[in-house]
């Protein structure tokens, strides 16, 4: 028999992966999305999380952006 999941496949680079898995990691477990690691770099998870892991992806890049003082 087999067991259908719908989700979101993730692809991206090694330290992007990792801060999604701590992101999923910091949150209590009845919110945890991640439901497989499939490699170092591809993650499948819950698709109602994509706008959520967008926006912690902004806010990280936000803060770790350079601006150049006038």
């Amino acid at each position: 028999m087999v067991n259908a999941i719908k989700g979101l496949f993730i692809s991206c680079d090694v330290p992007m992966a990792q801060f999604i898995i701590n992101l999923n990691a910091s949150l209590p477990t009845s919110q945890k999305f991640i439901i497989h690691i499939l490699d170092d770099t591809h993650l499948f998870v819950q698709p109602h999380v994509a706008e959520m892991i967008r926006s912690a992806i902004s806010e990280l890049r936000d803060q770790n952006s350079y601006e150049k003082p006038s």
